[in-house]
């Protein structure tokens, strides 16, 4: 199967792309324009599982790289040593956290897997989104990383894949030109009927992670 090169706003129906379709790996990827000597870089993966409300039930259904040091965490069947966020119900195993962007090697920067089949009835609506983490959050307490944001990193994007056989399945890049805006929802999961769709939405703020989180809890 062809994979489909979507446009901000399209709205793809996972379930006729890929009849049987049960666990899909969400791949995200980006390209820092860093400069030498300057603020390193850590941009985060997220997820949103949210209810009728557009709320998330719990904090188990924000999956984010904070969850770990919560306890709720599962280890990588293959990075041994390396952990993963999850949710109560199972059904979404989050991004490793990665920093600095060296555990990529070329191919996405972070991703996580979602089991479409374990999703807790009571979500309708899965979020993907990244974000720039900043003081005094990041790594290296560098002030100079306030000033960073999504006008500043190119080639952004999000792709599904499905994980039974490794066949991408759709694929969306970021074409806005952002200039302040630190946090992007890249798209959502949505349930119709008993099938899943996926909005490429590109829906940008400023705030970063906090903005999502006062938005969503």
């Amino acid at each position: 199967m062809s994979s489909f090169n979507l446009n901000k706003g399209d709205r793809f129906s996972l379930s006729k792309a890929a009849p049987g379709l049960t666990i899909v790996k969400i791949g995200m990827g980006w390209d820092p324009n860093e400069q030498p000597g300057g603020p390193e870089f850590d941009l985060d993966v997220s997820a949103f599982s949210i209810d009728s409300d557009f709320k998330i039930p719990s904090d188990s259904y924000f999956t984010f790289y904070g969850q770990i040091r919560m306890g709720n965490k599962i280890e990588d069947k293959i990075e041994k040593g390396l952990f993963r966020p999850f949710t109560e119900d199972g059904a979404i195993i989050g991004a490793i956290d990665d920093p600095d962007g060296t555990r990529s090697d070329g191919d996405d920067d972070e991703d996580m897997f979602i089991d479409l089949s374990k999703v807790s009835d009571k979500i309708e609506q899965i979020i993907i989104c990244c974000t720039i983490c900043k003081y005094p959050h990041d790594n290296k307490k560098d002030r100079r990383t306030l000033d960073l944001n999504f006008g500043k990193v190119n080639d952004c994007y999000i792709r599904i894949v499905d994980e039974s056989n490794g066949s991408e399945i759709l694929r969306y890049d970021l074409k806005d030109q952002y200039t302040n805006e630190d946090a992007v929802e890249f798209g959502r999961l949505f349930r119709v009927g008993d099938s899943w769709e996926f909005e490429a939405m590109g829906r940008a703020h400023t705030g970063s992670l906090q903005t999502l989180v006062d938005m969503y809890t």
